[in-house]
């Protein structure tokens, strides 16, 4: 008992002076606040204050910023339009009002401020917004002014913080607070195995009780052990048992490999992860544009085709989905611009271009022909029947099986519609020929299409 009793004395010396460390380590910290941080931490403070004078409402004019402006716009960095934190003070409100609600006018009335900032920006116009008030305007410009200051004082805010650092104050006290956390807490640790320990012994030495109690379990268990065993064998002995066991794992593995082999190359519901996180969901659903605006080949050739980026870019070099990433470029976008080598800042093509290794999900056996062209135009088949609700797929997977089954039994039940349909009607007016006994040839069949032979 003097072990366990001088153990804990120990003990409680180690969290006393662990105690004080970490007490001094706090003292120190609240010291080195000179008054200089706080002279900083006021001047700061009182910047917004300057700011939120406005002849406009900023909180107006976010709402219309947010709805006209951010699709061309970022306050601290340049998208299609300059940023326009500070626009307050490189233009006068007169001239700025005259400008957003008709920037094409002024450039084409010669104004030279309009004219510098209509070629600096690849003479790109600016859309026009006639429909604002002045005081539309004034607000717009007053939530200009006040975001755009606060993004100035975080900086400063930020370096003032950084103040007592550089001066050499509480945080290498602080990294020093934590190495001697982790060596108190180890030291802590060795204390308790050790006071655990003792415990464990007394509880032993005394009476002989745990020993018996041991001896006991010990027991237990080695005949629990006899026992399982004996059963084990007893069933192993079982002979219709084990062969009742056999014939049903045979029967079983055999189904599984069945199933396995007649399922072998067919890939239903294979989604990988592609390069760009592009979703048909948006573009075919919401936006609701056509299948064949990106996949043309699909409407004229064999294969659908992968869409070039420069489709892309028809569209994402203007909508750069910056309200949703606080005025940055979506992250999926740059992709696009990383793979063009494009800068949206000077809005130019760079050399070091690199295709977008999207990853294929359709696939089919060299063995079997499919014409994208035969089965979209000229049958009028819908995408939907082999790619499934394309239009609410966030990201792309193979709906269908694609066997030959599949395709045989859509090729027994789908109706053929020949009404206005010219491919029909150049068969049907062969079949005319064939009953009156005219020649026909195999140009008159189709023999002259390249596909027949080229594929």
């Amino acid at each position: 008992m003097r072990n366990f009793s001088s153990e804990l004395k120990n003990l409680v010396k180690s969290i006393t002076l662990f105690t004080v460390f970490i007490f001094s380590l706090s003292t120190l910290a609240y010291a080195q606040a000179t008054p200089a941080d706080t002279s900083k931490a006021a001047a700061v403070g009182a910047a917004p204050a300057t700011a939120a004078a406005s002849s406009g409402d900023a909180t107006a004019g976010e709402a219309l910023f947010k709805a006209n402006c951010t699709s061309c716009h970022a306050l601290n960095k340049r998208v299609l339009g300059p940023a326009l934190a500070g626009v307050n003070n490189r233009h006068n409100e007169a001239w700025l009002l005259k400008w957003i609600k008709n920037a094409p006018a002024m450039v084409a009335s010669g104004d030279k401020e309009a004219l510098k900032i209509y070629n600096e920006y690849n003479q790109a116009a600016m859309t026009p917004f006639p429909q604002f008030s002045d005081d539309d305007v004034k607000n717009i410009l007053a939530y200009i002014k006040v975001e755009g200051e606060k993004a100035i004082v975080a900086p400063v805010a930020a370096v003032g913080a950084a103040a007592p650092t550089a001066d050499g104050g509480y945080s290498n006290l602080m990294i020093f607070g934590l190495i001697g956390v982790v060596i108190v807490a180890f030291l802590v640790i060795v204390l308790l195995n050790k006071v655990i320990g003792t415990l464990e012994r007394l509880l032993l030495k005394k009476d002989n009780l745990g020993t018996a109690l041991l001896e006991e379990e010990t027991e237990t268990e080695n005949g629990e052990q006899k026992d399982k065993l004996a059963v084990v064998k007893k069933l192993i002995k079982n002979k219709k048992l084990v062969y009742f066991v056999v014939l049903c794992s045979i029967l079983t593995l055999g189904s599984f490999g069945w199933m396995g082999l007649w399922n072998t190359g067919i890939q239903q519901g294979y989604q990988p992860v592609q390069p760009i996180k592009f979703s048909h969901q948006l573009h075919a659903g919401t936006n609701q544009m056509k299948c064949q605006y990106c996949h043309s080949g699909a409407w004229k050739s064999k294969n659908a085709s992968i869409p070039s980026a420069n489709v892309c870019m028809n569209c994402h070099k203007y909508v750069q989905a910056t309200e949703k990433y606080n005025g940055e470029i979506s992250p999926e976008i740059k992709k696009i611009y990383t793979a063009l080598d494009y800068d949206p800042e000077t809005q130019k093509y760079g050399e070091n271009t690199r295709p977008i290794e999207w990853i294929r999900i359709h696939n089919l056996p060299d063995l079997a022909y499919f014409n994208h062209s035969q089965h979209v135009k000229v049958a009028g088949i819908d995408c939907q029947k082999c790619h499934g609700s394309i239009q609410e797929m966030a990201e792309v997977y193979q709906y269908s099986p694609l066997t030959m089954k599949w395709c045989i039994n859509c090729h027994r039940e789908t109706e053929v519609n020949a009404k206005g349909n010219a491919y029909y009607d150049k068969v049907l007016a062969a079949h005319e020929k064939i009953k009156k006994g005219e020649k026909v040839t195999a140009a008159v069949l189709g023999g002259l299409e390249c596909g027949k032979c080229h594929y």
